[in-house]
């Protein structure tokens, strides 16, 4: 059985980061059913309407849950493969994405192989993510496939046959960035199957920098988040406090020579907030759009 695929792309702000995204799709060597943009403002897809009237156009409130669950809504696929809008896929990525899942029907999240990712980084340019992708040499198995912890947001692919069933929803009580949206959302569809890591599903994440959550409120969301996915029993708590504490760590210690892309004290201040919140039983998500 050949499933249909849906590729979903919830984007603000970067309408020429988007548009060279959607470019490189074209390349791909099995195509889409279906392309979903999700956006809040006209200004942040440009002309991309008028010029591809193959694209559905989704509109939503501010807020990657909130986007992503409009795609959700609205596709009729039977899978739909998340990108975020500075994701450069290789060309085999859906035939690989489709294959692997046909062969494995237990299969219910699958994430692909991030060959670079700037989001680590200062950031990759289109140039740059063009020129490693057409350097990069697949594995001599395109079909292998690994158990994986969870999807990674900036290329994950659910089956919508459980998601449908079990109204599975991205938590709208992350706002904005969504800090560990990802894991939360995976893991809770991770009840009905597998969570494979594919590696020949292959990208360049570019971790474009515009448009991108506020040091202060990053860091608030780096302590409260992942305390609020463990409470909720999405994120085990053996996870939730050595990643809090040691973004608290890493930001403390690098705000004495933070990188020029990072607003390490920003990002530690809000560490501490959502610490001293925490300690007052006010530390809560969504906090951050107060702050």
């Amino acid at each position: 059985m050949t499933l249909s695929i849906a590729i979903g792309i919830a984007t603000r702000g970067r309408p020429a980061i988007l548009a060279e995204t959607i470019a490189e799709l074209s390349r791909q060597t099995r195509a889409p059913e279906a392309i979903l943009v999700c956006h809040v403002d006209e200004e942040d897809v440009g002309d991309l309407p008028a010029r591809r009237p193959d694209i559905r156009f989704l509109k939503a409130e501010a807020g990657l849950p909130k986007q992503r669950n409009a795609i959700l809504e609205a596709a009729r696929e039977d899978v739909v493969l998340f990108l975020d809008d500075d994701f450069l896929a290789a060309p085999s990525y859906l035939e690989v994405l489709g294959r692997v899942l046909e062969a494995r029907p237990d299969c219910v999240v699958a994430t692909g192989t991030v060959i670079a990712d700037g989001a680590k980084g200062p950031g990759i340019s289109v140039e740059e993510g063009r020129a490693i992708l057409a350097a990069d040499i697949p594995p001599p198995d395109l079909l292998a496939a690994a158990p994986h912890f969870n999807g990674y947001g900036c290329n994950m692919a659910f089956r919508m046959a459980p998601v449908r069933a079990h109204r599975i929803r991205v938590d709208e009580a992350l706002p904005l960035y969504a800090w560990y949206e990802d894991i939360d959302v995976t893991r809770r569809l991770a009840s009905y199957g597998t969570i494979l890591r594919l590696a020949g599903a292959r990208g360049v994440h570019l971790g474009v920098k515009a448009a991108r959550t506020p040091g202060l409120r990053l860091g608030y969301s780096q302590v409260a988040n992942p305390i609020y996915l463990a409470r909720k029993g999405s994120f085990p708590w053996s996870h939730a406090i050595p990643s809090a504490a040691r973004h608290c760590a890493i930001n403390l210690v690098r705000s004495i020579a933070p990188e020029p892309h990072v607003d390490r004290w920003g990002r530690f201040r809000g560490n501490m907030l959502a610490l001293w919140d925490l300690l007052r039983g006010r530390a809560h998500p969504g906090r951050i759009l107060s702050l």
